[in-house]
């Protein structure tokens, strides 16, 4: 279940598509996931490590579904494009 912990950013979109786009995007930017890899390789902390690598997961299966990082227009429209749109070439 802690696949999923990372969606509970869509609640920012409750106060609109810029704060959305903000909460959502903290939590689903492989950023936070280097840092905490990073703290938890160098303090030996097993928990953290193996939390980062949920989070990265996470992070990927979401990128593998076309689901990207947001921008502040809308949910629908990510830095992959606009979601449930057919890719342009």
């Amino acid at each position: 279940m802690l696949i999923l912990v990372p969606d509970a950013a869509m609640a920012g979109y409750l106060f609109g598509p810029r704060i959305g786009a903000i909460c959502y995007n903290a939590l689903h930017s492989y950023i936070g996931v280097g840092l905490l890899l990073t703290l938890g390789y160098l303090m030996a902390w097993d928990l953290a490590v193996a939390l980062a690598l949920i989070w990265a997961a996470h992070i990927g299966l979401d990128r593998a579904l076309g689901y990207g990082l947001k921008h502040m227009s809308g949910f629908h429209d990510t830095h992959l494009g606009r979601i449930g749109q057919p890719v342009t070439k």
